[in-house]
């Protein structure tokens, strides 16, 4: 009986047994046709962005990735290599096997003349070596290591830069942002690849606008995926013809009417726009040298224009508490130097607090001596305030006297009300002509004069303050610092995302918008507690799991004793 009745129970774990193994093999196997990844990260970021998955699925041949990002090295950039070989292999299932990789260590295998032209073949083909410092409280090395990849796609080769060093901002902060950037940066290289003809973009000069080397760091990053070029108007009728979009950065004269009457019949024809316009005109030499300046209304004979489209800039000049600060010498003695860094109200610390993906997710962004825009009844235009003050905002009139003295004294708090003013403004909509009703019959009604007095469907932005895009150049190193730089308090803010994510919105470019917004929290662990607890840790970490172990062996033990005893 008890024979029967074991042979019983031992048919019926077999069945189960093969019924389990059955199951298993039927969902892998039924997993093969059907695809899908589960994300439960909180901010989604091993999940692909419509447009990236939609790029994927139009490759019709092979992209070929050779990552350097490979050897020994700290755990920052361990994690920075794991996630780009996911973000890789998430690339790779929705591109039906287009994307295919390979991790290479250089150093590895070679001798050092080898590596040494290895090294040279890498950097001459874009990519940027990294040196790391490894430290512990045993030893301290340095060595080198290659955060990129060279990308092959058809007869086309490009590097695709994995990590980017920023000035200003601690490594850990550095590998965490190129960890948020790599669906991005990757999305960018593949496009690039793709793309026969790139879009164009033209900075508008002829009106002192600002020059190449203080848009450098602006035009670069446009340059990755648009056509980049400067212009001059000059009275041509044609010189826009081929612009997809133009940049207007902080003219210091007057429009000639046949410029802007270019301007105006480029933007009717569905011509994009992006204004950096100061309303108020100083002399920065002055405010250096002597401690004080004149602000005074600026005109561009461009007002009608921009009054017509639907805004108007104002000749005021804003302080906010929300501020960055300026270097002030605080030395007793004639010829002593002693700076020290005091709150500059006219160096406003903007944080966009809206869902519009241009501004959606920002971090501060930095704009000096700007003014306001108001918005003016436009038919069928749409407006949207994209950047605004704080709320402990001063608006200032023209002519102002700014004077560094003006940081070391204590403001008075109930003058900073006029809250919220708008900084920033993005338009869309058929615009009509600034010149309508305007021109005279014989000119409307000659066939060789074509005039259009209500535009297609285009867009604009028109930003009160054109040092937004100015960058610094350190004349000692005559190296381009990065756009949003502050050499006072070294950090980086973002007034190049703003800007990208302006002229690609312009440029109907929204999927390197849902790209670029998209955040990664950085958990970071804390330096001290970790080294002040080391030891509890490397025990809870290593000895406890042993000890757990053990001690689930010994109850099983004694259990089973216990039972056969019985």
């Amino acid at each position: 009986m008890v024979n029967i009745k074991a042979n019983r129970n031992k048919r019926k774990d077999i069945a189960t047994l093969v019924a389990l193994l059955v199951i298993v093999f039927l969902i892998n196997f039924s997993g093969s046709f059907v695809f899908k990844r589960f994300d439960l990260t909180s901010e989604k970021r091993y999940t692909l962005a419509a447009s990236t998955k939609k790029l994927l699925s139009e490759l019709d041949d092979v992209v070929f990735l050779k990552v350097y990002l490979q050897g020994d090295f700290k755990p920052g950039f361990a994690r920075l290599k794991n996630e780009a070989k996911e973000i890789l292999d998430e690339f790779r299932a929705y591109s039906n096997g287009n994307i295919e990789y390979e991790f290479i260590n250089i150093y590895e295998g070679v001798t050092q003349e080898e590596a040494i032209n290895i090294e040279k073949q890498l950097y001459e083909k874009g990519l940027i070596p990294e040196q790391i410092t490894t430290s512990s409280k045993e030893k301290v090395s340095q060595g080198w290591i290659w955060p990129g990849a060279i990308v092959t796609y058809k007869n086309k080769v490009t590097p695709w830069q994995i990590y980017k060093r920023q000035l200003g901002i601690e490594e850990e902060k550095s590998i965490n942002n190129s960890v948020q950037d790599l669906e991005y940066g990757l999305t960018n290289v593949i496009r690039k690849l793709k793309q026969k003809k790139p879009k164009e973009i033209s900075f508008i000069e002829g009106h002192s606008e600002a020059d190449t080397i203080q848009q450098m760091d602006f035009m670069r990053s446009l340059a990755e995926y648009y056509t980049v070029n400067r212009i001059e108007i000059n009275g041509k009728l044609g010189a826009l013809k081929d612009a997809d979009a133009i940049v207007i950065t902080k003219p210091d004269s007057s429009f000639s009417d046949k410029d802007k009457f270019i301007i105006d019949q480029y933007i009717m024809n569905g011509g994009k726009v992006l204004w950096l316009i100061d309303p108020v005109w100083m002399d920065m030499d002055t405010l250096r040298l002597k401690g004080f300046t004149l602000g005074f209304s600026q005109q561009y004979n461009i007002e009608d224009m921009l009054f017509k489209y639907g805004v108007r800039l104002n000749p005021v000049l804003l302080q906010d508490f929300q501020s960055g600060v300026v270097p002030i010498n605080i030395a007793v003695k004639r010829g002593e130097s002693n700076f020290k860094l005091f709150p500059w109200f006219y160096s406003l610390l903007v944080l966009p607090d809206g869902n519009h993906p241009i501004v959606k997710n920002l971090d501060l962004i930095k704009m000096d001596y700007v003014s306001t825009i108001d918005t003016i009844t436009a038919k069928g235009i749409k407006k949207t305030i994209l950047l605004k003050s704080s709320k402990n905002t001063k608006v200032q009139p023209t002519p102002a006297r700014i004077a560094l003295g003006l940081a070391m004294k204590k403001p008075k708090e109930q003058q900073f009300r006029d809250s919220y003013q708008p900084l920033a403004v993005l338009l869309e909509g058929e615009f009509n002509s600034v010149v309508e009703y305007r021109l005279p019959a014989k000119l409307l009604n000659d066939p060789q004069f074509k005039y259009i007095d209500h535009g297609k469907a285009t867009k604009m932005i028109v930003v009160a303050d054109g040092d937004i895009a100015i960058n610094d150049f350190q004349f000692k190193t005559a190296s381009i610092m990065p756009l949003g730089y502050d050499k006072f308090t070294q950090q980086t803010f973002a007034n190049k995302t703003f800007l990208l994510n302006s002229v690609n919105y312009l440029l109907d470019d929204e999927g390197l918008l849902q790209l670029r917004s998209r955040e990664v929290k950085l958990r970071l662990l804390d330096k001290k507690k970790t080294e002040m607890q080391r030891s509890k840790w490397q025990f809870v970490n290593v000895g406890l799991p042993v000890i757990i172990i053990f001690g689930f062996g010994f109850l099983q033990f004694y259990l089973r004793k216990r039972k056969f005893a019985a």
